[in-house]
């Protein structure tokens, strides 16, 4: 097998790999470049590889860092089947629709043609196959199988066999044990080699934050102010929801007003209900009793934009989950004007913020940051909660490779920072006893 990177190194975002056997090419994920902008001027570019000569994508999971650039791939030539989890179809369906309008307006502020329109999103989707865990699927003399990678609801480690060679694609590992999805699955097989993320290489995360959110929805309540939440649509919000209905059920928080101001967020909730297959013993048994996980009293989902403006009329305390993320652009952006001035009110992240985005530059401490243009100050308490990253941090990762061990030749570390990426490598070489490599992007390597 011949292996090459074209995206996912160096940076968390863009992940795109294309293994060669013979005359056959097949690619793991197509992501975008994301960084201080929702996207990147690089994603402009052409392809390095020929999209017609690409029999097969397999996706690990819906992130638009994994799956924002198949359109364009669509567009570009490609003429092939993609296979995911079922669930990731379907997510993947909803994050390419909600993403076109945002890079129209980026292709507007690079003075670029449109990166691709709702018809390659639909022409992605017609094919789109779903593949369950454990099934084996053929392409050419590849053997490809999913396993739970416990990242986010259906995402999935990639392993490939061919030429007496297997390797695997991380994906994005989860922070397992998690809320309501099963656990990551360590990879009982002999593998030869090992793509695995480094998001979190060179962190740990926190021990002692458990019941955070109960502390600062008390402490919001108390100061009579506003909590303030960059919702990443897909996971840590519905985490997020189905904790604060169980909090709110046992009575362990007030019952304020909580605002779900998120389109992108609420069709997505209702996607998670069609795959209660894909989730764990404890949540499966709580719907037994609970047929309304992520619903609860005082919980007001907004989906028009007269009812987004509506929220500053609801005198605090209160708490808003709004998209995007990493505050890249949304309707958290207006939220975060009106509230990062005041010394009340709090603002808390739940998800990874990458380099030089809005919500890192707050994260990290600046004071002042500018948004739609103006200079607003940051007054308010700023809170990170690692705890619901949904990363392994450094030790997890370690642990999933450790099963590995005695079969890895190498491992390739990807999709993370530099920092983070070199001191996994370090501590994968340095503990494991496996060689270690941060691949360079376009070079082929042998397997």
């Amino acid at each position: 097998m011949k292996l090459t990177f074209y995206g996912g190194v160096g940076e968390v975002s863009g992940a795109n790999y294309v293994l060669e056997s013979g005359d056959t090419k097949i690619m793991i994920d197509c992501g975008l470049h994301q960084g201080s902008y929702f996207t990147e001027e690089q994603n402009w570019k052409p392809f390095k590889y020929d999209p017609e000569e690409i029999s097969a994508v397999f996706i690990t999971h819906a992130h638009i860092d994994h799956t924002g650039n198949l359109p364009k791939l669509v567009k570009s030539g490609f003429k092939g089947k993609i296979y995911s989890t079922p669930p990731t179809k379907d997510f993947t369906n909803l994050l390419l629709l909600d993403s076109e309008h945002i890079l129209l307006q980026e292709a507007e502020r690079l003075k670029k043609p449109a990166l691709y329109g709702m018809e390659e999103v639909e022409k992605v989707m017609q094919l789109w196959e779903g593949l369950p865990y454990h099934q084996e699927m053929e392409i050419g003399p590849f053997k490809i199988v999913l396993y739970n990678a416990g990242h986010i609801l259906g995402s999935s480690i990639v392993v490939v066999e061919a030429d007496g060679r297997r390797i695997a694609f991380s994906g994005d590992l989860g922070n397992s044990p998690a809320p309501i999805i099963k656990e990551r699955e360590n990879l009982d097989i002999e593998i030869d080699y090992c793509l695995v993320e480094s998001a979190y290489g060179n962190r740990l995360h926190p021990a002692t934050q458990k019941g955070i959110i109960e502390d600062v929805i008390e402490d919001t309540n108390k100061k009579g102010g506003t909590l303030v939440i960059p919702a990443f649509a897909m996971e840590r919000t519905q985490k997020f929801l189905f904790e604060i209905n169980e909090l709110m059920e046992n009575q362990r928080v007030p019952k304020i007003p909580v605002f779900l101001d998120s389109p992108l967020a609420i069709k997505i909730t209702e996607v998670y209900k069609k795959y209660p297959d894909y989730f764990d013993e404890e949540t499966t048994a709580l719907m037994m009793r609970d047929k309304n996980l992520f619903e609860f009293p005082g919980l007001r989902k907004t989906l028009t934009t007269e009812e987004s403006k509506a929220i500053n009329d609801v005198k605090p305390p209160k708490v808003i989950i709004a998209g995007a993320g990493m505050m890249r652009g949304g309707r958290i952006l207006h939220h975060a004007k009106r509230y990062l001035p005041d010394p009340k009110s709090t603002i808390m992240f739940i998800g990874y913020q990458v380099k030089n985005s809005l919500g890192r530059r707050i994260e990290e401490g600046e004071k002042k940051v500018r948004i739609h243009g103006e200079e607003v100050a940051v007054r308010c308490r700023v809170v990170v909660a690692e705890e619901y990253s949904a990363h392994a941090d450094q030790k997890q990762i370690l642990e999933w490779l450790y099963a590995m061990r005695l079969s890895l030749k190498k491992t390739f570390v990807v999709q993370g920072e530099e920092d983070a990426a070199s001191a996994l490598a370090q501590k994968v070489v340095n503990d494991l006893a496996i060689s270690a490599e941060i691949p360079k992007i376009g070079k082929p390597y042998e397997l």
